[in-house]
């Protein structure tokens, strides 16, 4: 059996480090917003290379408390792609404004800049960009159109840790960027996790007191604010595998590497180019018969996964805001995406089987 993912097999090799580290956790006694958190936080932004970072307890309320740190008008639109994971969507509700969808490229599955202009309004305040898969979205149009209107960008990096657009970071574009280490990323905790980046430090203040009740000091509450504080054990751990990201991704490249090399014409495979350096949180192929396909590959043994099966706005939860809206590029991408096992812990066999497999469909 190849499965799409096992989370005990990629966490194995830091088991040891794990072990000593909780043994010193529970030891000191400081469960929550202690050293762990701080210094996780200090690491995370050098890696990224920006000035600020703030532990959330997960990638959705990191996207919330951006928004909400940015004060915007009640009912404010926020541009983001229609085929993103539905939780892009949900934080631009949850912090009451309007998500606006656009449609993405067909061939990145990024969102479209040549598709952002024309949504723009005068209720339009924010562009949420979407990396997906782990590929950055075109930067480039996007800086420009939102220095031309205005507009704030807010970038979630759930799945491009390590990602670049020439040679530029995933979640050092805009004026803030979310960030989830759920348990499957490329760098993953043992469960939820969550960080804001900034290079605003007025924002890291905000940022900070709305985590933790809108106070910066026990029983004095500022604003009306949130528990949403990143778990000082779960940032011990992401301390010890972080070192180990850039492996990680490297191990990823080269399975993607094997895959685009070798499957046949019959698959569609994501588009490589020299501007982005792609982290494949997802390597995903798009097939017209893509439930067949599935099946047949468990017959044979072989796990995948779909990213994902139901656009957000054919979801029941949208269907009073989004429901009536139809985005026909992005509905072709649900229907036929299939993710293939790529995980750090495949090996290149793994992969030459899956492709042996693939080719014979």
């Amino acid at each position: 059996m190849i499965p799409y993912d096992d989370l005990a097999k990629v966490n194995e090799k830091y088991a040891l480090l794990f072990e000593k580290k909780f043994s010193q956790f529970l030891t000191k006694g400081w469960y929550v917003l202690g050293d762990a958190v701080k210094q996780f936080q200090e690491e995370f932004a050098a890696y990224q290379k920006m000035n600020h970072c703030v532990g959330v307890a997960n990638g959705l309320d990191a996207l919330i408390l951006a928004l909400w740190a940015l004060h915007l008008p009640k009912g404010s639109e926020v541009i983001v792609p229609a085929n993103t994971y539905i939780a892009s969507i949900i934080s631009i509700l949850h912090a009451g404004h309007i998500p606006v969808l656009v449609e993405p490229d067909i061939h990145t599955y990024n969102i479209d800049p040549s598709k952002v202009e024309e949504a723009i309004t005068s209720k339009t305040k924010a562009i949420m960009v979407v990396h997906l898969y782990g590929k950055c979205c075109e930067m480039d149009p996007i800086k420009e159109m939102a220095d031309r209107h205005g507009l704030h960008i807010i970038e979630d990096c759930a799945q491009a840790h390590g990602a670049t657009y020439k040679g530029q970071l995933a979640g050092s574009f805009g004026i803030m960027s979310g960030f989830s280490f759920y348990p499957s990323k490329n760098l993953g905790a043992l469960g939820d996790a969550g960080a804001v980046l900034t290079n605003d430090p007025a924002l890291c203040e905000d940022l900070k007191m709305i985590r933790n009740y809108g106070s910066h000091g026990k029983y004095y509450n500022e604003v009306v604010g949130y528990n949403s504080r990143l778990d000082e054990l779960q940032a011990a751990l992401l301390s010890i595998k972080l070192p180990y990201l850039n492996f990680v991704n490297a191990h990823k490249r080269k399975l993607a590497k094997i895959y685009l090399e070798n499957l046949k014409s019959d698959f569609i495979l994501p588009v490589v180019h020299e501007d982005y350096q792609d982290v494949y949180h997802i390597f995903n192929i798009r097939h017209p018969e893509r439930e067949p396909l599935r099946a047949y590959l468990l017959k044979l043994g072989i796990g995948t996964e779909i990213h994902y099966p139901v656009p957000p706005n054919k979801q029941k939860a949208m269907q009073k805001t989004l429901g009536h809206l139809n985005f026909p590029i992005s509905e072709e991408i649900h229907a036929t995406t299939l993710s293939l096992p790529i995980s750090s812990c495949h090996s290149e066999l793994d992969i030459e089987r899956v492709i042996d497999a693939l080719n014979a469909f």
